[in-house]
């Protein structure tokens, strides 16, 4: 474990073991208790073992966290604004004390590192997120990870790397903080502007970031996020290759393409004080924040996280302390007479601005509408449309919730049979009977084991829509949590259509051929929906079916329709 003292960005941990240390530490390991690490950790150690994440020097002890939530500091006054913390299950923290050393290792079981335990402790969420996003709303994705997926324990404590975690894709373009500050070096680049970035990169992006260079008489570093970013963005596979076409449109020499395998938090103004201490820690000089950094868009009330320049001001505010400058920009627009791209504060009164939003670009991008050249380049548009075809050639999965004996699998029934009958995609019915005798039959009626059972259904209701299938669904999915990470599985693969069949429990009960709801009420059966269990309504299902008022047929023809209106069949 050292730190490395270079003329770009100051010290720079490094948490790796030497390779001797290494393997002794691996023979003992093979005692330790493992855990194993999720996607978010993944991202999380590999930027604090190659010292992206410098000064730390491990996940966050109870001090460090108390201090970071209210204030934005280390214990001992560092600047630093995001709880960097590795949280576990209640069993698992049972499991270990303070001062053993535990194996970290990834989904395949290879060692990535040992972590020794300084401190266990149970956070308060509601706190964090609050003093983190400055929200409780679950709509923000930061507070929804941290409340519906985030472990109840963290452990804190030093770290010690063993290997790298592996990657498969684009190595040329993964640069460690030290390699990065290296070829700065090499290259002579004295001043390097970064460009933070999670959506692909158009005309108005390189002007942008071309102007920014200009002005900080600097060259460039495009560093795209590729670890997590907002649910619902666009893979990274496809935004590396459109930036690999981008590349090819600034100067030769004067910008460079390097890969961040970041976990976004979406937390605005923190968010971008956390960035520029990144940018910094990999070499460079400048870091451009623009409109609404890292913002993860509106509430639950419909008003935005955080103001469009919110994060401006607090990297402004830290400027001195961060030891990188901040280059802010306003959204740039296009002049029609002028025929390039300008800041929106510099507009002349009469001049035509054209622009097209991010989800009018997505709509007609999803609708195989034109795009014109002036908003992007030809081959990033390309790329685009290879990779996320129009609506009607898309998957998409239907997904019925209700009661039981409400008639979801009646139907289901009747539309997968017009779908079949419609012809162009194959048809995939995923009742939850079925379901539960086929892929969860060790499973109960706990609360634990239906929402297993629900996203058993929605993993591969996923895998269905994301190669170009239909998938029905129609279990009874009570919790509305549930359904809502089912949504975030399917939608960014393709079309989600929630259909909430709002039948009574009064005809329920009528219909009930089984005599489920008798036995539910004489105590017979324990935890049973509408009964003894509740039923979360849909708030805004794309379609509400009253079944007192259509036959199956009729219900099958709405959603038919609506197919049809979204897009999805012609």
């Amino acid at each position: 474990m050292t730190t490395l003292i270079a003329p770009h960005g100051g010290s720079l941990k490094n948490l790796y073991l030497s390779a001797d240390a290494a393997a002794a530490e691996k023979q003992k390991a093979r005692e330790y208790v493992s855990w194993d690490l999720s996607h978010r950790q993944l991202c999380d150690i590999e930027l604090l073992l190659n010292g992206a994440f410098s000064p730390l020097e491990g996940f966050l002890g109870e001090a460090d966290y108390d201090r970071v939530v209210r204030e934005m500091r280390l214990a001992d006054g560092t600047l630093w604004p995001m709880p960097i913390t590795l949280d576990v299950s209640e069993a698992f923290a049972a499991t270990v004390k303070r001062g053993e050393r535990i194996a970290l290792r990834d989904p395949e079981g290879a060692l990535i590192a040992v972590l020794e335990i300084g401190d266990i402790y149970t956070p308060d969420k509601a706190v964090e997120a609050q003093g983190v996003f400055g929200t409780t709303d679950d709509t923000h994705p930061g507070v929804a990870y941290l409340m519906h997926k985030a472990g109840p324990v963290y452990l804190g404590g030093r770290l010690f790397g063993m290997e790298e975690p592996p990657h498969y894709d684009f190595r040329h373009l993964r640069n460690s903080p030290a390699e990065l500050r290296a070829l700065f070096n090499k290259l002579g680049w004295r001043k390097v502007v970064a460009f933070q970035t999670r959506n692909p990169m158009h005309r108005a992006h390189q002007e942008l970031t071309f102007r920014a260079a200009k002005l900080s008489q600097a060259n460039l570093l495009i560093q795209p996020v590729v670890g997590m970013t907002k649910p619902g963005d666009i893979d990274h596979y496809s935004r590396v290759r459109c930036y690999e076409h981008l590349i090819k449109q600034y100067p030769e020499q004067s910008t460079m393409l390097s890969l961040l395998h970041l976990a976004m938090r979406m937390g605005g103004p923190r968010e971008a004080v956390w960035h520029a201490i990144i940018r910094k820690n990999h070499g460079c000089s400048h870091f451009i924040v623009g409109r609404d950094h890292a913002g993860p868009g509106k509430g639950r009330d419909g008003k935005d996280f955080y103001g469009p320049y919110d994060a401006q001001a607090l990297v402004a505010k830290h400027a001195v302390e961060l030891g990188i400058e901040m280059v802010p920009f306003q959204e740039m627009v296009y002049v029609e007479e002028l025929a390039e791209y300008v800041p929106q504060d510099e507009v002349q009164p009469g001049q035509s601005v054209l622009n097209i939003s991010g989800t009018e670009f997505r709509r007609r991008l999803m609708e195989g509408l034109e795009i014109p050249s002036w908003f992007s380049y030809p081959e990033v548009v390309a790329e685009l449309r290879r990779t996320h075809p129009p609506k009607h050639l898309q998957g998409f999965t239907v997904f019925f919730t209700g009661l039981s004996g409400s008639g979801k699998s009646t139907i289901a029934n009747a539309l997968m049979v017009k779908l079949m009958e419609l012809g162009g995609r194959r048809v995939t019915m995923l009742d939850g009977d079925l379901v539960r005798k086929n892929l969860s039959s060790e499973l109960g009626f706990s609360k634990e084991h239906r929402n297993i059972n629900i996203l058993r259904i929605g993993y591969v209701a996923s895998e269905i829509t994301k190669n170009g299938g239909i998938a029905i669904c129609a279990p009874i999915a009570p919790y509305a949590q549930t359904r809502t990470e089912v949504r975030s599985m399917i939608a960014p693969l393709g079309g989600f259509i929630e259909v909430h069949v709002a039948t009574t429990v009064e005809t329920c009960e009528q219909r009930d051929r089984k005599g489920l709801y008798a036995k539910a009420r004489a105590g017979i059966i324990k935890e049973f929906t509408g009964i003894s269990d509740p039923y979360e309504t849909p708030e805004n299902p794309e379609l509400r079916i009253q079944t007192e008022e259509c036959t199956p047929d009729e219900a099958a023809q709405r959603i038919l329709l609506k197919l049809e209106s979204l897009g999805y069949i012609r």
